[in-house]
């Protein structure tokens, strides 16, 4: 069964609101290598102030869509969103338009990884440290071999 997106993210935004996670499966490739489209699932959960931080990722509205990035800056009330894959494109958006905070990715083989591990942080930050020419050399090689 299809569901259309706003529908469903009302009641994500419902659940959230209850207290409880949301599991979703990752949609897209703005993630990769990180976050592999129809993979991959997270597990997100109410955010606080407290939880808006660079390299955070975070559910949040942008342009009348839902959308799922990095925190990459933050400027008071305004925070700088980008995607793992995306390497031109961001997103500016106010805090009130945060919605949750990805805590946990479920790899296809049931593995769980904590977002506020050692390891996440050390593989996000070897993914983010690497020059964006070659990131996009990467994402187009493993988009040719279909990794």
């Amino acid at each position: 069964m299809i569901v259309n997106n706003n529908l469903f993210f009302v009641e994500v935004e419902q659940f959230l609101a209850e207290g409880r996670d949301v599991t979703i499966l990752v949609k897209g490739n703005s993630m990769r290598p990180l976050l592999r489209d129809r993979r991959d699932k997270v597990i997100m959960c109410r955010h606080t102030d407290a939880d808006i931080k660079c390299g955070a990722i975070m559910l949040f509205r942008h342009n009348g869509t839902y959308v799922m990035h990095r925190v990459v800056r933050i400027d008071g009330d305004t925070i700088v969103f980008e995607g793992d894959g995306n390497y031109k494109r961001k997103e500016i958006v106010t805090r009130s338009d945060i919605i949750a905070l990805v805590k946990t990715i479920i790899r296809p083989s049931g593995r769980s990884v904590e977002c506020s591990s050692r390891r996440w942080h050390t593989m996000s930050r070897m993914w983010l440290i690497l020059p964006r020419e070659l990131r996009r050399i990467i994402l187009g090689v493993m988009r040719r071999i279909k990794i």
